[in-house]
């Protein structure tokens, strides 16, 4: 009880001095939000105007009523330290005091847990361009709406006091974004990979490189080409896999346009632009295997995104060579997924999709997790046989397993949500763990504790 007074009254102070620094220097704020791809939607467009402007985007995936704030102060959570609480408050003192260098842009992601979560945000949050992701049929963080409608519904109030001269860009592909489009007086740009998009993407698909040990091509990262009246320019994205960070890039691509920048520059900024930890990044496993660590976070239209990789790199001759020289030829597929949470009504469904689509995909599956169980069911029915389908309560165990089952050239896809701590799983077969602080997510002390 204490320690929930005690957060409210920090929230409150820090959300007291964040709407002072907003009025006092009042940058450009671009608020980013939708259900899924938030987060690397976010560093893409940071990445974008950086090039041109004074930016700070939100740490990690700082994106709710306290962690808004925060970016707006430039401070860090205290995590159960009062002594960081209050060095984040001070922080703000100073920025009101004193005159102080603050960004011309604010890149702010939003989240939505519950109803009324963006609509405490549009209260004082005044953005110039709002970027709008994807929802898909089950969004994330469902669990306390009544549904797809009434997340919709809460996600649109932050367009909705946008003015003439300001900007909204939605997702052309995601059918409730892109009907988002008549909420608004802003302009609007539409980005996707299918008719109807301003700013269109194509010609999607993995570049490889040559690996200078073995001689083979590994993946290296995903190239496609954008196209804005009539314009065209090529985008080469590193260790980024995924037709969802071509999205991320694409929302990018718009809101540097709606700042006036040209494509070629903004090209080039993306391509410094890498995905961060946990998202679909590519890394070396232990007996020359290779791991797809997605292990941020799970929602379903994430977790078909993360399968259709799986799908896409396995089936390519190049990197099935990585283990040519095994009787047997091509390595195998292995997806160790663990629960997908917050979902609600929607999770056995949600599961059994999942099952539905990996059973045509893997070799084996590794499931973590009481929801799990649903995959598996699934994967049953679909004729995978039982010997190919463990089940673990702990996504370390299954790691551990994992060390005695995984062969030369096998690719291994491991995801699930935020509290199944699925990367705890890729540091058991990761090659290199001692580089697990700069490659994983999840590694400050704080989390390490729970």
């Amino acid at each position: 009880m204490l320690k929930r007074i005690l957060k409210k009254i920090i929230i409150s102070i820090l959300t007291f001095e964040a709407k002072l620094i907003l009025k006092k220097y009042q940058p450009k704020i671009i608020a980013i939000t939708g259900s899924v791809g938030k987060t690397s939607t976010k560093d893409a467009v940071a990445a974008v105007l950086k090039s041109k402007f004074s930016v700070r985007e939100s740490q990690k995936s700082y994106n709710s009523e306290i962690g808004v704030p925060l970016t707006i102060i430039g401070a860090e959570t205290g995590w159960h330290k009062p002594s960081k609480w209050l060095a984040a408050i001070f922080k703000g003192m100073v920025l009101l005091l004193k005159k102080k260098k603050y960004p011309d842009i604010l890149v702010l992601e939003m989240g939505a847990d519950r109803p009324g979560d963006i609509e405490r945000f549009a209260g004082w949050i005044k953005p110039r361009v709002v970027v709008m992701t994807a929802l898909g049929e089950i969004p994330v963080h469902v669990e306390f709406f009544s549904g797809l409608e009434a997340v919709a519904k809460e996600k649109s109030k932050i367009i909705r006091p946008l003015g003439n001269d300001d900007w909204a860009i939605f997702n052309n592909d995601d059918k409730s974004v892109s009907e988002m489009r008549d909420k608004t007086k802003a302009g609007v740009l539409a980005f996707g990979m299918g008719e109807g998009a301003d700013i269109l993407g194509s010609n999607y698909h993995i570049i490889y490189r040559k690996d200078k040990k073995t001689g083979l091509e590994i993946p290296e990262g995903i190239t496609f080409k954008a196209d804005f009246k009539g314009s065209s320019v090529p985008v080469r994205l590193a260790n980024t896999f995924g037709r969802h960070h071509v999205y991320a890039a694409l929302a990018a691509l718009a809101v540097g346009v709606s700042q006036n920048l040209n494509l070629v520059e903004i090209s080039e900024s993306l391509s410094l632009y890498s995905a961060p930890p946990g998202r679909l990044k590519l890394i070396e496993g232990i007996k020359n295997s290779w791991i797809l660590d997605d292990t941020y976070n799970a929602s379903p239209i994430a977790a078909q995104a993360a399968l259709d990789v799986l799908a896409e790199m396995t089936a390519s001759p190049r990197l099935n060579s990585l283990s040519a020289d095994k009787a047997g030829g091509a390595g195998r597929k292995i997806a160790v997924l663990g629960d997908m949470l917050e979902l609600g009504r929607y999770a056995i469904e949600a599961h059994r999709q999942v099952g539905r689509k990996v059973s045509g995909i893997a070799d084996l599956v590794f499931l973590v997790g009481p929801r799990s169980k649903f995959i598996a069911e699934v994967c049953r029915e679909k004729g995978m046989a039982p010997e190919k389908i463990y089940e673990f309560s702990d996504a370390r165990e299954a790691g551990k397993k994992l060390q005695n089952i995984i062969e030369d050239g096998d690719l291994i896809l491991i995801k699930g949500s935020q509290s199944m701590r699925m990367e705890r799983a890729v540091e058991e077969i990761m090659a290199h763990p001692e580089e697990k602080e700069k490659l994983l997510v999840r590694q400050e002390k704080e989390w390490q504790k729970k």
